[in-house]
């Protein structure tokens, strides 16, 4: 029996890696550069085509548990990230040039994997199919799925990518590098003073935008584009992207500040952070113009929208991703509702993990309680009413009530690793 899998993303990558790993052989299905979706332009797997970073390393979020979660689980994204990583204060941020070469390099040399650089329309019973396509799944393959496995229950939603601007245009006498709560120089603050904010405000409001039909308007509210915080009103944006809080100009707290992040080792390119956006390309340099440190600014790469399909996975996966009325077909990464490079990468390690187990000894395990990837699994599969995409978060962990924040954070993040670690023992004693 074959294993298949679509797609060589962040998920179909974790997939064919952790089968491959325990000598098992793959085909990884690429249709690049054949086809392109709408954003992607790399022919390399695993091309990050939104923000470079992949959140915080803090023990004490949700991000930098999972990261603790899915070293435990061997992730090797994580591996070719820290070979990647440029400097991003607690964040893990990585050169994407270099994050997709080393992962086609890897890809390309494993004795166990094949990469074919087909598109895949459509599925047989004959083989194991993991459809970790992603958000911008081929329109025939999204087709076959609908006629054959999710039967109406598709939706849909559009993800907003921020700008990148060169960094020798930046006027770097309009703000000051350093990070909130921390000495490290790892984010170029460009200030606004309260007018300066005022204007740029009023601008952004009154923006041309791309136009969207009405059932397009689905947007994941961790994602939303900038313009559409500001039309939540005109101090949003004080206490979201542009937030002054845990920085200091001059001695005193700005009125606003837009943070640019290194988007290359190099630092030759500076992403904004937080502006994602679905303005149109003249607006977007008219209006980000009124920035005063990017009054100059050249723009690397303007803001895009592309589509972002997900499936109704509480209705059509079991606990294993498995299709419920197809159980040689499982789903991986973001079609499955998960939000998030590394929550879309673990549900690929959780995937390949357990067909790897079914095929040795014909069961899979559940995945652990009280932890951010097992918390995810049990949430897009067991959701009810009405389901909209998730990235890991504390709520997945329940530990006795603690009332001081940080020591909750503390607290839950370890009863995550251990739990994760436990399960990993257990996966592993059943394997072998």
């Amino acid at each position: 029996m074959k294993i298949n899998i679509i797609g060589a993303g962040l998920a179909g990558i974790e997939a064919a890696f952790t089968l491959a790993n325990r000598g098992i052989k793959v085909n990884l299905f690429e249709m690049k550069p054949k086809k392109f979706s709408e954003v992607h332009k790399s022919e390399g797997v695993a091309e990050i085509v939104c923000s470079n970073s992949l959140g915080s390393t803090k023990i004490t979020t949700a991000s930098g548990v999972l990261k603790k979660e899915m070293k435990v689980l061997d992730s090797v994204l994580l591996k070719i990230a820290s070979l990647t990583k440029v400097e991003a204060g607690n964040a893990l941020a990585v050169d994407r040039k270099m994050f997709s070469e080393i992962a086609t390099k890897w890809v390309e040399k494993h004795p166990n994997m094949n990469l074919i650089r087909e598109r895949v329309t459509k599925l047989n019973d004959e083989n194991i199919w993991i459809v970790a396509c992603g958000p911008l799944c081929d329109d025939e393959l999204i087709g076959f799925l609908k006629e054959n496995i999710i039967k109406g229950n598709s939706l849909h939603f559009f993800d907003a990518i921020a700008p990148i601007v060169y960094a020798d245009s930046v006027d770097y006498s309009k703000g000051f590098w350093g990070s909130r709560y921390s000495d490290s120089r790892d984010y170029f603050n460009c200030v606004l003073a309260k007018e300066e904010y005022n204007r740029f405000y009023d601008e952004l409001i009154k923006a041309e935008k791309v136009e969207f039909k009405e059932f397009e308007k689905n947007y994941y509210e961790a994602c939303l584009p900038i313009e559409e915080l500001a039309e939540r009103g005109k101090q949003t944006l004080l206490f979201g992207p542009l937030k002054p809080v845990g920085l200091k100009f001059k001695g005193k707290a700005p009125f606003a500040v837009v943070q640019l992040r290194k988007e290359n080792r190099e630092g030759t390119l500076l992403g904004l952070v937080g502006f994602q956006t679905k303005l149109i390309y003249k607006e977007q340099k008219r209006v980000f113009r009124l920035i005063p440190a990017l009054r100059d600014a050249e723009f690397a790469k303007l803001g895009s929208l592309h589509r972002n399909t997900f499936i109704d996975s509480p209705k059509l996966l079991n606990v294993f991703l498995q299709a419920k009325d197809k159980p040689n077909v499982f789903f991986a990464g973001q079609i499955t509702g998960v939000e998030g490079y590394l929550a879309s990468a673990v549900t690929g390690i959780y995937v390949g993990m357990n067909i790897a187990l079914f095929l040795k000894k014909g069961n899979m395990i559940e995945p652990p309680k009280n932890t951010m990837f097992g918390g995810l699994v049990h949430y897009i599969t067991s959701k009810e009413g009405n389901f909209q995409p998730i990235s890991e978060n504390f709520g997945f962990i329940d530990v006795d009530k603690v009332r001081n924040k940080k020591t909750k954070r503390l607290k839950q993040a370890q009863v995550a690793i251990n739990n994760v670690k436990a399960w990993r023992e257990q996966y592993e004693s059943e394997f072998d």
